[in-house]
């Protein structure tokens, strides 16, 4: 049997569902929506991560210049700052994506509901068709992981490097079934 399901429009989809469901996708904390520089200053000085943030991010005013800034929205800061802050609330406000674990790498999985591949499209997972059996090892996970990590990975994209793989061994595999029919003939 199978591990866990995943369902989606596309292949590609019911794959990043899957993988959704089993790790934590790179994304943004909900508390973290303000656009302007003082707002943003206020809520990264409310906690020490934030102001390691300001820290980490290059930021290193007085005190006392601290103090005037969040006392007075209307302060003229410099862009520099101004972008500095905004860096910091950026890299606090964005939660890193979970590496992929081995687990799923090596699993195999159920995908069900409509799916396509190229031209092959068909419902599964339902009474007259079983779902989608995949085998986690057969994905190109390098690049799906890199993808994965800087939150750029598109269910096409997951549908191609999971299949790429599989399409240059089969290709190698009818290449050797060929050089050795044409051994053959040659004999």
């Amino acid at each position: 049997m199978a591990g866990p399901t995943g369902r989606g429009s596309s292949l590609g989809a019911a794959l990043n569902d899957l993988l959704r469901a089993q790790v934590t996708p790179r994304h943004r904390l909900s508390t973290y929506s303000a656009k302007h520089w003082h707002a943003q200053l206020s809520q990264l000085t409310g906690t020490r991560r934030g102001y390691e943030a300001l820290e980490s991010a290059g930021l290193d005013v007085k005190p006392d210049t601290l103090i005037k800034w969040l006392s007075d929205p209307e302060y003229n800061v410099r862009r520099s700052y101004r972008d500095l802050i905004h860096t910091a609330y950026e890299n606090v406000a964005i939660v890193p994506a979970d590496p992929i674990p081995d687990h799923v790498k090596n699993g195999q999985f159920e995908i069900s509901g409509l799916v396509k591949t190229g031209a092959d499209e068909r419902e599964r997972g339902n009474r007259r068709a079983a779902p989608l059996r995949i085998d986690g090892r057969r994905g190109d996970w390098s690049d799906i992981e890199a993808l994965w990590l800087a939150g750029d990975l598109r269910d096409d994209d997951f549908e191609d490097r999971f299949n790429r793989r599989h399409h240059r061994r089969r290709h190698r595999r009818r290449h050797r079934r060929l050089g050795i029919l044409r051994q053959q003939l040659l004999r």
